[in-house]
């Protein structure tokens, strides 16, 4: 059975490294006793170098996006490889804030194969931003998953970890309402359908299914127990120490 992981996305937080670095090492403080939960940050990419430089081994770094590209006149881009050769080792791609901003199933594609081939873990994020009584939705993740994950060798499907994002439950959404450990669970079971139907079944088995959609404490424990997912991808309550921790501590009990 696979770590529970937890990953802190802090999206474009805090505003200084001194702020970030404070952040970070209360976190490691924070975690002092886990040893059964994996736990992973993503700050934004100038912090990174400046946090692998604060020795833990309690928490491994991400980043929150990477380009397919290697070098070359790609202005305003950060390279997989330059990501990994900074210390951190995941990356999350295809976030919905990412995807708003344009951001396509072939883009997102090529950026796993570039991360896979650089050594980082993808953290691909696939969801819905509506949820229609035809069911539709499953349609849409499909295509997400079919389409990011096309041309992926069965032996590295393992390194990839999917997170689940319905984006009418994330809190910047306007009209947002809250997913049910149901809802994840749901989608959960569909989602390793079709990484089974398309990488088999022992090898999906081994893929490890998240949830994004604004996760907090006080929803943990049930996400975990009944929510058929394997960790949590939590953005705002990345960046409050109480409640971060608090998740950690009901995953490393879970």
């Amino acid at each position: 059975m696979s770590k529970k992981i937890i990953i802190g996305n802090w999206k474009m937080n805090p505003l200084t490294l001194k702020e970030a670095e404070k952040l970070f090492s209360g976190v490691i403080k924070g975690i002092s006793g886990v040893k059964k939960t994996e736990v992973v940050i993503c700050p934004p990419f100038l912090y990174l170098e400046k946090l692998t430089k604060i020795k833990t081994s309690k928490i491994k770094l991400g980043a929150q996006d990477a380009f397919w590209g290697d070098v070359g006149a790609f202005t305003g881009e950060v390279s997989a490889e330059m990501v990994y050769n900074l210390g951190a080792r995941y990356v999350i791609l295809g976030h919905s804030e990412r995807r708003t901003l344009g951001e396509s199933n072939l883009d997102i594609n090529k950026k796993i194969k570039a991360a896979l081939a650089s050594g980082l873990s993808p953290i691909l994020c696939v969801g819905e931003n509506t949820r229609d009584e035809s069911h539709s939705y499953f349609n849409l993740v499909k295509t997400q998953l079919e389409e990011c994950l096309d041309g992926v060798k069965k032996a590295s499907i393992a390194k990839i970890i999917i997170a689940y994002e319905p984006v009418w439950a994330i809190s910047t959404t306007v009209g947002r309402k809250d997913t049910t450990p149901a809802d994840s669970l749901e989608m959960t079971i569909f989602i390793r359908k079709i990484l089974s139907d398309k990488f088999g079944s022992n090898d999906a088995s081994q893929v490890r299914i998240i949830y994004g959609g604004s996760a907090n404490e006080k929803d943990t424990e049930d996400f975990l127990k009944n929510g058929g997912v394997d960790g949590l991808l939590p953005g705002r309550a990345s960046l409050d120490l109480k409640k971060f921790a608090e998740i950690i501590k009901i995953a490393e009990n879970s």
